[in-house]
């Protein structure tokens, strides 16, 4: 029998649970508190924020979201959805050559019937794919192999994010 060895996620499996619809925005608690490596904020701009995806689906996914609490599509200002389009093509690009990815899903899930984890505030998902990246760990035993920790991802992507702007 082979062995999949991942001890430093301990930590993430034992200590972190999905938020529940009576826990505060972690967005807007991660933006407000400044604290960004502990929140896994990556990259700050002016109308939009991009946040490590603290349950990836796969390596390097991530959350661009508003800087403003907003739930509605329609609550957006032609400058917010600007800056959220224009941070999602830089990282598709980013990602593209830190990680040398194939492929990618960007959505919206809007409303919780949708699937929204977080329903009052907007956020885009942008999940790297890879020919090949879905094996036989979902499959059979509902587990997702992730190469890197999020504290190495968050390090390695800020760094690419700083260098090119």
């Amino acid at each position: 029998m082979d062995r999949l060895w991942a001890p430093w996620r301990l930590s993430y499996v034992a200590g972190a649970k999905p938020p529940s619809e009576h826990d505060p925005c972690f967005i807007c608690k991660a933006l407000a508190e400044k604290n960004d490596r502990e929140n896994l904020v990556a990259w700050r701009g002016v109308k939009s924020a991009v946040v490590l995806n603290r349950f990836p689906y796969n390596n390097g996914h991530l959350l661009v979201a508003p800087n403003a609490h907003k739930g509605e599509l329609h609550e957006l200002e032609a400058n917010e959805i600007l800056e959220l389009q224009q941070t999602i093509a830089r990282l598709v690009e980013v990602l593209r050559e830190m990680m040398n990815s194939d492929g990618f899903n960007i959505g919206l899930n809007l409303g919780k019937a949708a699937g929204a984890g977080l329903p009052g505030h907007l956020h885009w998902h942008l999940v790297p794919r890879w020919n090949g990246d879905t094996n036989f760990m979902p499959v059979l035993s509902d587990t997702r192999v992730i190469v890197q920790s999020l504290d190495q991802f968050h390090a390695y992507l800020t760094e690419r994010l700083v260098r090119n702007p």
